[in-house]
């Protein structure tokens, strides 16, 4: 468990130099609730390649979804947490959607100890289970970590042995590593960060921008029509 722990800080430092460089332009009119653009650019071609293959993705709303919006997020980034209900309510109100979840732990050593067990029940929780959990590990305040992502899993009757098995692997471990290198790669250097139609959006723009987002792809192609 210490080998764990020490890998977990090794990824969250290693974060933290990408983390202080500016967000940048917006390539695209992207506003956020206030009115205020924000920072929006295309993945390359390989990037999108390499994402499509990215363990550690939990989709969930409707899974054959005409658009697909993703997530990247760390569970004490406190945008991260007001993005939560609104995404949630997103995927909720539009059942055309596909939402897929990136554990994105690069802020804290308890945000990667959360991940992990996020990444266990995962496993084990279908698509419908898996959103009610993702609401459940951030009711409340304070500090997400791994006892509390637990006590999530154990509300929702999670076998508490099973969970442990399915979480604390060497497997995970590399899927968080994976999912930073690629962030770092992929210039996702807020959380949350969304990629959508081969656009990343960095930062949380509300509800009702993401929802615009979403309604422009689905009638043109296009994050703006």
């Amino acid at each position: 468990m210490k080998r764990v722990i020490l890998a977990l800080g090794l990824l969250c430092l290693s974060f933290a130099i990408a983390a202080a460089a500016q967000f940048g332009p917006s390539q695209y009119p992207i506003k956020d609730d206030d009115g205020d653009l924000i920072t929006n650019f295309d993945i390359a071609p390989d990037l999108s390649a390499r994402l499509a293959k990215l363990r550690g993705q939990a989709a969930v709303g409707n899974l054959n979804g005409d658009v697909t919006l993703i997530q990247f997020y760390d569970l004490n980034c406190p945008y991260c947490r007001e993005a939560a209900a609104d995404v949630d309510a997103l995927v909720r109100a539009d059942r055309k959607l596909k939402l897929v979840f990136v554990p994105y732990a690069v802020l804290s050593v308890p945000s990667a100890q959360g991940a992990l067990i996020e990444l266990g029940a995962a496993k084990l929780l279908s698509a419908e289970q898996y959103l009610d959990f993702h609401r459940r590990v951030y009711a409340g305040r304070g500090l997400i970590d791994g006892p509390r992502v637990l006590a999530a899993a154990r509300d929702m009757g999670l076998d508490q042995q099973k969970l442990a098995a399915a979480s604390n692997t060497e497997s995970n471990l590399e899927i968080l590593r994976e999912t930073a290198n690629f962030g770092t790669a992929a210039r996702l250097v807020a959380t949350p960060a969304y990629i959508i139609n081969g656009v990343a959006i960095l930062g949380h723009p509300g509800r009702k921008p993401l929802q615009d987002v979403v309604n422009s792809v689905r009638a043109c192609s296009k994050v703006v029509c």
